[in-house]
């Protein structure tokens, strides 16, 4: 198979979609307002707990509690893409680094959590949006794709090719809902168990494209890319037959041991070598499309603890696997010796498992009305299976570290702020402009108010600084990519206490 030919439908067939998300890979853990002000929840004893600490949710007053959270994100993403082959590019300006960005909005996230406590035990249910949560657009495509196109006007110089034209688009949408369902009991007056079941229901849909291909064959002048390929193959069928003629007056003379000879014999060779390229080529004259719907089912156990003793609550929760198998409807009805190609075909199931994880967590009230908080989140990426075995190019699992601080002003009005430190184990293999994530440091605050005994408003901001990721392909000619984020999550929720 031409080399072109399996990087263009790779750069295109490898798309997925980004994620409005504060947590692991394919983890959300921003669950509620009290996440948002606060993200050190792990060993908070609240009603988010259903989803943070649902052991500890087994402490809170009997009764029948329910709140409501409305989450609203806002994340870009930017590539800055260095290849010599984006100066062929018509709209570059002879630059050979561009910058590709990205745009994800979430406009609504919204969460569930529902309790009822009863003597020592504690009936619980949560409805979140644990994996996705957003749609993510390339308006002008990827460097992956543009590149591909640009190396295939590079290569295509001999037949007249000065340069390129394209217009690219990308765009990826993905939900994982959650509805997870479960009990607590408290085994003594300092402690407590609990147990549950989640399920998700996964859907996506991909689309990807590259069309209007262009190529600049002097003068300002271009050329639709299938009516090149066509005129380039017509130039070298005519120059493989004046080759064929010359070869057949030497063989009539029978002077085919003359160097004469062996060079048209060569000369030919890489003709019908340059006939097959071009031919190959042809099947992207019209551009490629993709359109790919995904859709699953998981279910996976939840366990947790919570301690308390004197000032100090513990608390752990272990969220096993949950092994989801998209299944795709897609415009990709054949099966092809392209494994980019065969991830998106019609019905074919896709790995892309939700990582296991173990969140720690500890509280201290120094004073009554005061708590500081800490907790740890540890995703067990390289125990799941993802497409291509993607998680062994993972050089660690994922590892968060959280701190914050609660302050109850007064009877009513309590303040927070947290902080998270999210560290991936990324590699250069890993890393891709289709799908990456970068280490991050985010800062969250906000507020709760107790309008009336039974309401309790609250409202957060969550902000996430990342850092850059920066990837050398090659050096000579530079071929490098510099990956970031931004993300900005404001949510308002309320509680109800019956």
């Amino acid at each position: 198979m031409n080399i072109f030919q399996k990087k263009l439908a790779g750069a295109v067939l490898a798309v997925t979609a980004t994620t409005a998300q504060a947590g692991g890979i394919l983890t959300n853990t921003n669950q509620s307002i009290d996440f948002l002000r606060n993200p050190a929840r792990d060993a908070a004893i609240g009603l988010d707990g259903v989803y943070s600490n649902p052991a500890g949710v087994a402490f809170l007053p009997e009764g029948f509690h329910l709140g409501f959270n409305w989450q609203y994100a806002h994340q870009t993403r930017t590539i800055t893409s260095t290849s010599p082959y984006f100066a062929l590019g018509r709209k570059n300006n002879g630059q050979s680094t561009k910058v590709f960005e990205g745009t994800a909005d979430a406009p609504i996230i919204p969460s569930l959590q529902a309790a009822y406590n009863k003597g020592d035990w504690s009936i619980q249910f949560n409805f979140s949006v644990p994996g996705g949560g957003g749609s993510c657009e390339f308006a002008d495509g990827l460097g992956s794709f543009e590149s591909v196109v640009g190396n295939i006007a590079n290569q295509l110089k001999p037949f007249g090719a000065k340069g390129y034209d394209m217009d690219g688009y990308m765009q990826g949408r993905q939900y994982y809902f959650g509805f997870q369902a479960g009990a607590a009991y408290k085994i003594y007056d300092n402690l407590s168990v609990y147990g549950g079941l989640r399920l998700l229901y996964g859907t996506a849909t991909y689309k990807a494209k590259i069309s209007n291909i262009m190529v600049n064959v002097g003068d300002d002048r271009y050329m639709n890319f299938g009516s090149f390929l066509q005129t380039a193959s017509t130039t070298v069928d005519n120059s493989i037959d004046q080759v064929n003629a010359g070869m057949a007056q030497y063989e009539a003379a029978g002077a085919t041991a003359l160097p004469q000879y062996a060079e048209l014999a060569a000369t030919k060779a890489q003709l019908e070598g340059a006939k097959q390229s071009i031919g190959s080529l042809q099947k992207y004259s019209q551009g490629v499309n993709l359109l790919c719907n995904q859709s699953s089912v998981g279910l996976a156990p939840v366990i947790g603890v919570d301690y308390k003793t004197g000032n100090f609550n513990f608390a752990a929760k272990y969220e096993f696997k949950t092994q989801i198998r998209m299944k795709n409807e897609s415009t990709v009805n054949e099966a092809s010796e392209i494994a980019a190609v065969n991830k998106f075909r019609d019905e074919e199931e896709v790995n892309e498992d939700v990582p296991a994880l173990l969140a720690v967590g500890a509280q201290w009230s120094p004073i009554n009305d005061v708590r500081l908080n800490a907790g740890w989140h540890h995703y067990f990426d390289k125990q799941a299976d993802w497409y291509g075995e993607a998680q062994d190019k993972l050089d660690h699992n994922s590892n968060e570290f959280l701190l914050g601080a609660e302050w109850d002003v007064t009877d009513r009005l309590t303040i927070s702020v947290g902080g998270q430190l999210t560290r991936y184990g990324l590699t250069d293999e890993y890393m891709n402009d289709m799908s990456f994530v970068v280490n991050s440091n985010s800062i969250g605050f906000g507020f709760s108010y107790k309008a009336t005994d039974k309401l309790t408003l609250k409202a957060g901001y969550f902000q996430t600084m990342y850092d850059t990721y920066d990837r050398v392909t090659s050096r000579e000619p530079l071929i490098s990519d510099s990956f970031t984020r931004t993300n900005r999550v404001l949510g308002v929720g309320c509680q109800v206490n019956l």
